[in-house]
């Protein structure tokens, strides 16, 4: 990484909080998204340099306000006025500083999204500064492009919606999963005898199955080649439960975005039997930890794809991170309705054989949040010294 930079001393932190009402939800095993929210923070050093960043916020349906208010009212004063000389100081500084009022009102989990958040921020901060995309930065082989997928695709609607994956321009493709085990697999079936011969498909259970009903609808699909089947119980069953369902099952398991902790992943992968790691730079660690969680997975030759269901911002800033890690991983790309994810480029023009284009300008890309979004405004606050 490039250490050559004087370190920062941060002085403004700008919160906003946005939600898009949509007409098709989002449908998953354990509940339904009936608008797409999202939290963008920018933050500004003594020298005028500045960073975008993005909060997971999807769950709960309240989750995108407390957040930006949690950023705004309990984290700014511990971050204001502080100096610098890396994201990853910064990383380190702020997590033992939330940690009693995370433990206080047992939230650990929105404290460390936020704490993401301002992760990110900050390396899109360092690497403007640099003049340099943040893949570069981050002493990546400055690829033009990753692999991409498309995910988000509700089962239920499968045809229209591989029908429109495939006009954007992707080749591979995510279904939700554990609604009808029976539905599913037959459904499956169908949609795998329609793929062209580049195509491959995933399916998301989003924690839905007991281990044994996991083991069932592998066993049933046992001659489909799955790229992987993601979260297919419960994120905190233990390890010596995952560790027996990846050997009973007949395709590649993947989690991690429920997971926290760099031990905790590293466990994982060596004793969970996980072959797909997926940390969500949005939700725990930022770009700081999911480096870490990268090169760990990289080593252990396991396949690396960084899980993201969010805006704009945050898909920037995944695809970025997965550019400078390497390895044959796959960007997730939501494929359903959302402007708050094209911010300013349409789906379309981003994605071209498969693979997402990342941008070539410092940092993120991204200079200031565009007018037409503020209609879809619920929150915004500012915090300055």
């Amino acid at each position: 990484m490039n250490n050559s930079s004087a370190p920062v001393r941060i002085m403004n932190l700008d919160v906003q909080v946005f939600r898009v009402p949509i007409t098709t939800p989002v449908v998953t095993s354990f509940g339904i998204m009936k608008d797409r929210p999202a939290v963008f923070l920018r933050v500004e050093s003594s020298d005028g340099d500045f960073g975008w960043g993005e909060v997971f916020c999807n769950w709960p349906a309240a989750g995108a306000e407390h957040r930006g208010r949690l950023l705004v009212e309990d984290v700014a004063e511990f971050f204001l006025g502080q100096t610098f000389a890396s994201p990853e100081d910064a990383f380190r500084f702020l997590g033992p500083k939330m940690a009693i009022r995370a433990l206080q009102c047992g939230e650990p989990g929105p404290f460390g999204q936020v704490i993401s958040g301002i992760d990110i921020a900050m390396h899109d901060l360092f690497a403007r500064r640099a003049g340099q995309p943040l893949h570069d930065w981050l002493g990546g082989r400055s690829p033009k492009s990753v692999p991409a997928y498309a995910s988000g695709i509700n089962i239920a609607e499968w045809e229209q919606s591989i029908q429109n994956a495939r006009k954007v321009g992707f080749h591979n493709f995510k279904l939700k999963v554990g609604f009808d085990l029976k539905r599913d697999t037959e459904t499956l079936r169908a949609i795998h005898a329609g793929l062209e011969p580049h195509e491959k498909i995933c399916v998301d259970a989003n924690q839905a199955w007991a281990p044994e009903e996991a083991v069932e609808f592998s066993r049933k699909l046992a001659d489909i080649p799955l790229l992987w089947i993601e979260e297919p119980i419960r994120a905190d069953s233990d390890l010596s439960t995952w560790r027996a369902l990846a050997k009973a099952m007949h395709h590649p398991v993947a989690a991690g975005e429920n997971i926290v902790g760099i031990n905790n992943f590293i466990t994982a992968l060596d004793e969970g039997g996980l072959a797909v790691v997926q940390p969500d730079v949005a939700k725990w660690g930022g770009v700081t930890e999911a480096l870490i969680i990268a090169a760990n997975a990289l080593q252990r030759n396991k396949f690396f794809c960084p899980h993201f269901l969010g805006a704009g911002i945050g898909l920037s800033a995944s695809a970025h991170f997965l550019a400078a890690a390497g390895g044959p991983g796959f960007l997730e790309v939501d494929l359903n309705w959302n402007p708050l994810r094209d911010l300013y480029t349409p789906l379309c023009e981003q994605i071209s054989e498969g693979k997402w284009r990342i941008a070539s300008t410092p940092g993120l890309g991204i200079e200031e949040l565009p007018a037409w979004i503020e209609e879809y405004r619920t929150f915004a606050a500012s915090r300055f010294l």
